[in-house]
């Protein structure tokens, strides 16, 4: 061939290498440790190229762990040039011999690179035993739904960057409740102290046999140099360490434990009780508000695996429970689970209420066998109180005075005053219907607008102040009419539950208004002339 076809064949060499720019890749090191990560990089110098390099060809033999893209300018011979890279972050799968395949940006394709991945050898000072986790069991076999605490402690000697992950825990039968935040301390081991990074999970088997808890698998960049400066910048490699699996046995539910109850390991539980007043130092009266506080707390549950609290339901006792409050806590020892139930509890009737007692069947877990938890019985000696117009229980005047000739008094007196008012009833069925006396103090006119005040703006209070003002000057007490008439019974049982529970501000007093102006007459009766409105009478015929 002549010299200048050679040269034609060069220019023509010259014009497909730079019709095809090639793609030129680099690796921070070819030999790493096993777990440990290296920095693939991917350099382009042709503008016109837009896209991203094809990594598929890595999945077999590596794992991207991230991918980082910087563009920039230099000058090189007075000629400035753009230039694009592509840092990758990878993880080999294995030890051995491994390479790098040729990758491809549209189409240009780099080189393939050989490397060489070291087993981990831990008695080496690398950075393999420089970083290294440590997880354990509190308990190696626990029962059904009972807790195990899983520690996991990752050790490091060199610095470690603020970018490091922890794979989460997932496991299959069994919830999982982290223990708080993780936290940091410092450990000598062998003469070399150690920063540890240390974080607790809760796990509670929901289903018997074997549970088995994959490795975890903690992620983080350490230091190259712990004394560098904080405005250089930030160099250092990537590790990857994981734990050792375990297995943990799970135990069945124990043949002792008795049949229909709910099964509740713990390791203690206590019941605790609390009154407001104390009725054994304040003896309570009709009417009266009692706050009673039961406290569930059993170690090693959790708040939601504690029972609902059997209900006081007592025959001359009104309750009106609160919404039970839930809450854990956490200790060295795991999670304490607390269950609070507070109820309002009005004596209806006067004389002993007997409370019977409160028990809780759960299995110790510490010791192994079944336990009961309860609170004793109590008795609430309630009192008449004067200043309610309450309905005394049949036999409890039996204490009064021996005497008889007071109550055939008492009796005779009361027959007179009978007959002499159906004479005066019987004279008054002839004439026009009368007028009611004036009466001292205000009017019932007065005293129902102010009823019908505190009812619509939904005041608990002042709606009660304002009933027993109306209700002293009616034919009947409150209770006579309630017991006739069931949508006033029911809007005073409302105003009772918005005086003693804690639920009063969002009590609605149009309820009770209406049942007062829609009461049966017991009586036709007609208000004052001088009173006639525009409300409605109270008692329309």
């Amino acid at each position: 061939m002549s010299r200048f076809g050679v040269f034609l064949l060069s220019l023509l060499w010259a014009a497909m290498a730079q019709a095809v720019p090639a793609l030129q890749a680099s690796v921070d090191r070819t030999r790493v440790q096993a777990g440990e990560t290296l920095e693939l990089t991917l350099e382009s110098q042709d503008v016109t190229q837009f896209g991203k390099p094809d990594l598929r060809a890595l999945e077999p033999d590596f794992e991207v762990r991230g991918t980082r893209q910087l563009n920039s300018l230099h000058t090189l011979d007075g000629e400035t040039r753009a230039s694009t890279r592509w840092i990758i972050t990878l993880l080999p799968r294995r030890s051995g011999s491994l390479q790098i395949p040729e990758l491809q940006l549209g189409q240009s394709r780099s080189q393939a690179i050989d490397l060489q991945v070291l087993q981990a050898d831990a008695s080496r000072p690398d950075s393999a035993s420089q970083v290294f986790v440590e997880a354990t069991l509190d308990n190696t076999e626990v029962y059904v739904q009972a807790q195990a605490v899983l520690t996991l402690r990752i050790y490091h000697s060199v610095s470690l960057y603020d970018d490091s992950s922890l794979s989460p825990l997932q496991l299959e039968n069994a919830k999982v409740e982290p223990l708080g935040e993780s936290r940091t301390y410092e450990k000598e081991i062998n003469g070399v102290r150690h920063g540890v990074i240390e974080t607790r999970y809760a796990l509670y088997p929901q289903q018997s046999g074997s549970l088995d808890i994959p490795p975890l698998t903690f992620t983080a960049t350490a230091a190259a140099d712990p004394q560098q400066g904080a405005g250089t910048p930030r160099a250092g490699r990537q590790v990857q360490v994981s734990s050792l699996p375990l297995h943990l046995t799970v135990r069945a539910i124990p043949a002792a434990w008795p049949a229909g109850v709910p099964w509740l390991p713990a390791r203690s539980l206590n019941l605790e009780e609390h009154w407001s007043p104390d009725p054994a130092s304040q003896q309570p009266q009709i009417g009266d508000s009692l706050t009673r506080s039961i406290t569930l707390r059993a170690e090693g549950l959790s708040s939601t695996q504690l029972p609902q609290l059997p209900a006081t339901e007592i025959v001359g006792l009104r309750r009106y429970p609160d919404q039970p409050v839930l809450r854990n806590e956490i200790n060295e020892r795991g999670m304490t689970a607390n269950r609070e139930e507070r109820e309002a509890l009005v004596p209806t009737h006067s004389g002993e209420l007997a409370l019977p007692a409160l028990e809780i069947t759960w299995w110790n877990t510490r010791e192994d066998h079944l336990e009961h938890s309860s609170l004793p019985a109590r008795t609430l000696n309630v009192e008449d109180n004067p200043a309610l117009s309450a309905d005394t229980p049949v036999g409890d005047s039996s204490a009064g005075n021996p005497l008889l000739w007071p109550w055939q008094l008492a009796t005779m007196v009361f027959a007179l005053t009978t007959l002499l008012g159906f004479a005066l009833w019987w004279r008054a069925r002839s004439q026009p219907a009368v007028l009611r006396a004036a009466q001292n103090g205000p009017s019932p006119r007065t005293l129902l607008d102010d009823l019908k005040r505190a009812c619509l703006a939904n005041d608990p209070q002042a709606t009660r102040q304002a009933l027993d003002a109306w209700a002293r000057q009616q034919p009947e007490t409150l209770a006579e009419m309630a017991a006739r008439f069931v949508p006033l019974s029911d809007a005073l049982d409302g105003l009772n539950g918005a005086l003693y529970s804690e639920s009063g501000q969002y009590w609605q007093g149009e309820d009770l208004w209406r049942a007062i102006g829609t009461i049966p007459p017991a009586e036709q009766v007609l208000l004052p002339a001088g009173e006639s409105g525009s409300l409605p009478p109270l008692y329309p015929k």
